[in-house]
């Protein structure tokens, strides 16, 4: 883990001249249950222990052996930050999984998936907001100069929009939950984070029906795998959204794909920046606000080695050097 946080600051460090970086708390979901995005998350609930049943997750009486292993993993994770991290002043990122993907994944202690019952899913946003400010006062105290962003990912919010997701029996669908509950669902838990002195992203992945919901729950930025949104990033609903999720002042994190790579011309980043520019341009937001976008790796296949992480993280400092050109354009 330390090795893999050093890895991160130390590349974030060599972006180009002009180029922010945002470091992250790394995750090595690979060292097995409680180092997973699932369990990471339910660990940080307050009074709602978990274990892992036969089918995953779960809700329990009592908390066990499933949640202190969760538990030490968190610990191991923040004294590598707290070492890697040594002296930073800025921001610095930290993702868990939002309340609706949680409460989807999430099995009741009897029954079906938390999303189910109304007043689980409901207790679950509560236990989250409540557990968050604990996580991130740890971060600060191992990182004094943090100044700290939760990223909320919700790849399933659309699935549970949709009411596409399946029963524990699979035999039928759950039923869909409407947009007003969606963001009742999300804003103690944007508010928890806020009220703690942090800034919010909530992260769709290719989801972006789900822009209004967070928007009107308070987020301080969505973030969407623009590769996934559209041929070339474009799609002229989702844009649109887009479009009005800045005018209210919700900012974009742009997950873009790995480039790529001609053993002629090298990595095509000029591709993954006009996944952001061109459609930027096509529904007439300001070039100027390109400036304000960041980019974040959202790989469709596992980064092995080392040096495809390293290539990956200077690949999306190129191209946002690029994004920045033509911002002042």
């Amino acid at each position: 883990m330390l090795e893999a946080q050093q890895l991160a600051l130390g590349e974030l460090a060599e972006l180009p001249t002009g180029v922010d970086a945002v470091p992250f708390l790394t995750q090595l979901t690979q060292r097995g249950p409680g180092a997973d995005a699932l369990g990471r998350t339910a660990a940080l609930l307050t009074e709602m222990p978990v274990e892992l049943g036969p089918h995953g997750w779960k809700l329990t009486e009592r908390p066990g052996a499933d949640a202190r292993r969760a538990e030490a993993f968190w610990r191991e994770d923040l004294g590598a930050l707290a070492i890697a991290a040594h002296g930073h002043v800025g921001p610095l990122t930290v993702e868990v999984l939002g309340p609706w993907t949680l409460a989807a994944q999430l099995w009741s202690a009897r029954g079906d998936r938390v999303l189910a019952d109304g007043g689980a899913r409901n207790s679950l946003a509560l236990a989250l907001a409540d557990g968050l400010p604990t996580l991130m006062s740890d971060i600060v105290a191992q990182v004094p100069g943090a100044q700290v962003t939760v990223q909320l990912a919700e790849p399933l919010l659309g699935q549970v929009h949709a009411g596409v997701l399946p029963t524990f029996s699979g035999f039928s669908r759950l039923r869909a939950v409407a947009g007003p509950e969606i963001v009742e669902g999300l804003e103690p838990v944007l508010a928890a984070v806020r009220d703690a002195g942090a800034r919010s992203v909530v992260h769709l992945g290719s989801t972006w029906v789900g822009v209004p919901p967070v928007v009107l729950a308070g987020a301080d930025a969505l973030g969407l795998d623009l590769a996934d949104v559209g041929p070339g990033g474009w799609n002229e609903n989702a844009w649109e959204l887009i479009a009005r999720a800045m005018e209210r002042g919700t900012k974009l994190w742009a997950g873009l794909p790995p480039a790529q790579i001609s053993q002629c011309a090298g990595p095509a980043l000029g591709q993954l920046a006009d996944l952001v520019g061109v459609p930027w341009r096509r529904i007439g937001l300001p070039a100027a606000q390109l400036d304000d976008v960041t980019l974040l790796a959202a790989p469709r296949r596992a980064l092995g080695s080392t040096d495809e992480h390293r290539a990956e993280l200077a690949n999306l400092g190129r191209v946002a050097e690029a994004l920045a050109e033509k911002s002042e354009a």
